[in-house]
């Protein structure tokens, strides 16, 4: 089954650079052919593909009407290849805020989409467009991994306070000017730091009222109690590049709803994260003098245990890992339906925790990235980009 048209003109082969997207006109014609196929009441008209040929020849871009920005954006997540969620890509939320025209718009929509996307736990899956790049290529900026995200102390002894992942954007953000809570701890929300292009960052206050955060507390009992641990909501990427028709819009924020294991199996478990199974281990009397004992095993499905009941318990929407692979399941299905082949990541589509366990295990994907697509982008100043 080959890829639809589109993607024959976008592919963008960064594993082996071997091609380029196609030039601005060829992607926009491209783009808008595909819209027409796929939604009849978006076909375009004659006159529409004249006009927006005459804007590229004229200003180098075209102007997206927001309902195709919007499909533009819903295909966008049905292209990431790293994502398991992408059944629900039709129910993608737009917010167009194409016209903010300073830092303070641009945070000012930060946190209307972390208000917006909650919306009272029943996670809703949003974007949020900022003004597009120029002819130039440079565009405003988000200068976070997330819009919600937890500070990383370098503490005088070697030891980091918080996220490690977060140390650097940290140390740039006391450097910028932020001071942080006179009492510091692991979980201190960083502040938001928005550029336009030629401008110098501007330091934003945290998102402390839009973010909201979930107590992570075990079912069994108050093993985890005294560590105060918890985890925001909304998982808000905003360093990641959204390409449609060959426009390039670098601050588009962009959030779904978490699956367990990126919070239990990642975040709070990778020794170069939270670190937290030895402790967890510890507090459940774990054997911890031999690998053969599993105490890592163990300890890793009981932090995930504790994620799913604390979520569960506040009313905040989040699936299991194994919900999650038979979804991806489900959009597969209904991709090979609309005669559409599935690219995927697999080392990102299966789960970090009992992958085996998951349909997903046995398959294999095409890790090819086709346009429209969220991408990475080179960070503003080198600090690490990972999940």
């Amino acid at each position: 089954m080959s890829p639809c048209p589109f993607a024959r003109w976008e592919a963008v082969l960064r594993l082996t650079g071997r091609s380029r997207p196609a030039p601005p006109a060829e992607s926009a014609a491209a783009f808008l052919d595909l819209l027409g196929r796929e939604v009849r009441s978006l076909r375009p008209s004659p006159k529409r593909k004249t006009r927006v040929l005459q804007e590229i020849r004229s200003r180098g871009v075209f102007h997206l009407t927001q309902a195709e920005l919007k499909y533009g954006c819903q295909m966008a997540w049905r292209n990431s290849v790293r994502c398991i969620g992408r059944h629900f890509w039709k129910k993608l939320d737009l917010l167009d805020l194409r016209k903010a025209k300073n830092e303070e718009e641009i945070y000012a929509g930060c946190l209307q989409h972390l208000r917006q996307a909650f919306h009272g736990g029943a996670i809703r899956s949003t974007v949020t467009v900022f003004p597009s790049a120029g002819r130039d290529g440079t565009g405003p900026r988000i200068w976070n991994y997330q819009l919600s995200r937890y500070a990383g102390y370098r503490l005088k002894t070697g030891r980091i306070l918080g996220d490690p992942m977060e140390a650097t954007f940290t140390d740039f953000c006391l450097h910028l000017g932020w001071k942080p809570p006179r009492r510091k701890s692991a979980f201190d929300l960083l502040p938001l730091v928005i550029s336009f292009p030629g401008r110098s960052p501007r330091l934003f206050p945290p998102p402390l009222d839009e973010t909201v955060q979930i107590p992570i507390r075990h079912p069994d009992g108050p093993y985890l109690d005294d560590l105060d641990l918890r985890w925001y909501a909304v998982p808000a990427v905003a360093n990641m590049l959204l390409e449609i028709a060959g426009q390039r819009f670098s601050a588009a924020p962009f959030s779904g709803w978490y699956m367990e294991t990126e919070i239990g199996a990642r975040n709070l478990a990778d020794a170069d994260r939270y670190n937290l199974l030895p402790e967890v281990a510890r507090r459940f009397h774990l054997d911890r003098t031999r690998p053969a004992s599993l105490w890592k095993d163990r300890a890793l499905v009981e932090l995930n245990r504790a994620v799913l009941h604390s979520f569960q318990k506040a009313g905040v929407r989040l699936m299991d890992h194994h919900s999650a692979a038979q979804s991806h399941l489900a959009f597969e299905q209904a991709e090979r339906k609309a005669g559409r082949k599935v690219f995927g990541r697999w080392d990102w589509l299966v789960p970090p925790l009992s992958g085996s366990t998951t349909p997903l295990w046995k398959r294999a994907y095409d890790p090819t990235e086709y346009s429209p697509n969220f991408l990475p982008q080179k960070p503003p100043f080198p600090f690490p980009a990972k999940s």
